[in-house]
């Protein structure tokens, strides 16, 4: 019983730091921290996207954290290590705290979901798992679920490659828990596989490439061949029109001029009958 009490103790101890750091680092971007025991101390890695906020000039809030985790906490010989997070967008400690904030402010949950997934996912994160619980906009409360990616739930890979954070929102309706699940990246297995199947399909994608060029060529030429077959077809046509045209325009006119001259020679010869019947 007395191991028991001592790992509660422990954690309790651990809670209530995380919650000291929090409340006291917000501006710095906190997101978690690692207690770790040697022999000789206890190692303290705090880990934030501005650290220097965190140590302060000429390190004067390491010496204040120091003498805090002393007389508040109980330290024995503490040994503080400010890390700077790189990627924050695939922290889940800073993106649940961010949908907290968000929902506090009244925006709502949905949105704020699918942006954290958007912002995981653009990060370069492999999977993200979101789950918002509490009264959503209602007085009987619910769970409602948020993923994208590859994500593991068991195994290994789950305890290991997977980073998960908690944070709660206070709200009017009353509290709303917010869980994330961040995996980095793919596990070993899978990144194998996955490189295999790309380099297997890659020479079978470039035939095809191939193929489809020399097709696309093929149907190419083809397609001048008949339009070449077309403009000598249609010249061929063409070509005795032109000619018989001006041919049927001179047989008309010499049509009509035959027609002219026959009507004169009707005429003079009507004249001439009509003057010989006069003379009579």
């Amino acid at each position: 019983m007395a191991l028991e009490k001592k790992f509660v103790k422990e954690g309790i101890r651990n809670k209530d730091l995380e919650g000291f750091l929090t409340s006291e680092f917000d501006r710095a971007g906190y997101s978690h921290s690692i207690i770790q025991r040697t022999p000789l101390s206890i190692r303290i890695t705090i880990f934030a996207r501005r650290p220097g906020l965190i140590i302060g000039r000429g390190g004067k809030n390491i010496e204040m954290i120091t003498r805090v985790l002393k007389e508040k906490f109980g330290f024995e010989n503490p040994q503080l290590d400010v890390q700077e997070i790189e990627n924050p967008d695939i922290d889940a400690h800073i993106i649940a705290k961010w949908i907290a904030s968000s929902i506090e402010r009244g925006l709502n949950f949905k949105r704020v979901a699918n942006i954290a997934l958007e912002r995981v996912m653009g990060a370069g994160a492999a999977g993200v798992a979101l789950r918002i619980s509490g009264k959503l906009g209602g007085d009987m409360g619910r769970t409602e679920k948020f993923n994208a990616g590859y994500l593991n739930y068991s195994g290994d890979p789950a305890e290991t490659m997977v980073d998960k954070a908690y944070a709660q929102a206070n709200v009017k309706l009353g509290m709303i828990g917010i869980q994330v699940r961040i995996m980095r990246e793919l596990p070993r297995e899978l990144t194998v596989v996955k490189k295999v199947f790309v380099e297997e399909e890659a020479p079978v994608a470039s035939e095809e490439k191939k193929a489809v060029e020399e097709q696309d060529v093929a149907e190419e030429k083809t397609d001048e061949k008949e339009a070449v077959e077309k403009k000598a077809v249609s010249e061929k046509k063409q070509a005795p029109k032109e000619e018989t045209k001006p041919k049927e325009k001179k047989e008309k006119k010499q049509s009509k001029e035959k027609k002219t001259e026959q009507k004169k020679k009707a005429k003079v010869e009507d004249n001439g009958d009509n003057k010989e019947k006069a003379t009579k």
